[in-house]
């Protein structure tokens, strides 16, 4: 997996306090801007995350691409609506000798590795043989979710901290979380007080919402806190 942050709004904190600002203010957001300094922008942040007022937060975007990562994960972060994604095509880029992801818990078990590889061998020769006879749109069908792909996707910073809450949480796939984990490592270099709290609602809220389900997560970090 290879994930970087290639684009952001400048200084998206300034952007975020400023447009929160401007709506209790005459000024033009020019003249917000000029006048917020950086302890003014931190402190304005951490007020508008602790009362809820995330609305500012959707003007700052932040821009990544991602490489490596399976069709399984690009099929979850689609999910994730507010915001955009394109794709490397299937159609158009044919997937000679494509390259797959492992997943751990094959890549543990010799057998089960053994098997994997395998049925990915088949697979390439399946669909090298469908392309000598059928358009490459037709004989992407035998390809599994298993083929890497590249993307690229934008995100606003409330975007981001709803998938953030989803992602990081241990009940995610493992692979999709891997990815959650970087993006928040890589926006917090530059945005650190809009992402200061960002993670799942046990570690950010105290409370999980995943009932029966839950991993447990929450009772150790209470038990730390006594």
């Amino acid at each position: 997996m290879r994930v970087a942050l290639i684009q952001h709004t400048p200084d998206p904190e300034k952007v975020v306090a400023a447009a929160a600002r401007l709506c209790y203010s005459s000024d033009p957001v020019p003249d917000l801007l000029e006048r917020f300094d950086h302890e003014t922008v931190a402190r304005f942040v951490r007020k508008l995350r602790e009362m809820g007022h995330l609305s500012p937060f959707e003007h700052a975007s932040f821009q990544f691409s991602i490489d490596g990562v399976s069709r399984a994960l690009s099929h979850q972060l689609v999910r994730h609506r507010i915001a955009s994604y394109s794709q490397r095509s299937q159609r158009y880029v044919k997937e000679n000798g494509f390259e797959f992801v492992i997943p751990p818990s094959i890549g543990r078990k010799p057998e089960a590795l053994e098997r994997f590889e395998t049925v990915m061998a088949r697979l390439q020769e399946d669909y090298q043989e469908l392309l000598n006879c059928v358009p490459a749109e037709d004989a992407r069908y035998v390809l599994p979710n298993a083929c890497t792909t590249s993307l690229m996707a934008s995100f606003n910073a409330r975007s981001l901290l709803n998938f953030f809450e989803h992602r990081t949480c241990t009940r995610a796939q493992w692979e999709i979380r891997d990815l959650a984990e970087t993006m928040l490592g890589l926006v917090r270099g530059v945005a650190p007080n809009l992402f200061s709290e960002a993670g799942p609602t046990c570690v950010t809220q105290g409370v999980c919402h995943q009932g029966t389900y839950s991993c447990g997560r929450l009772k150790s970090l209470e038990g730390k806190k006594t």
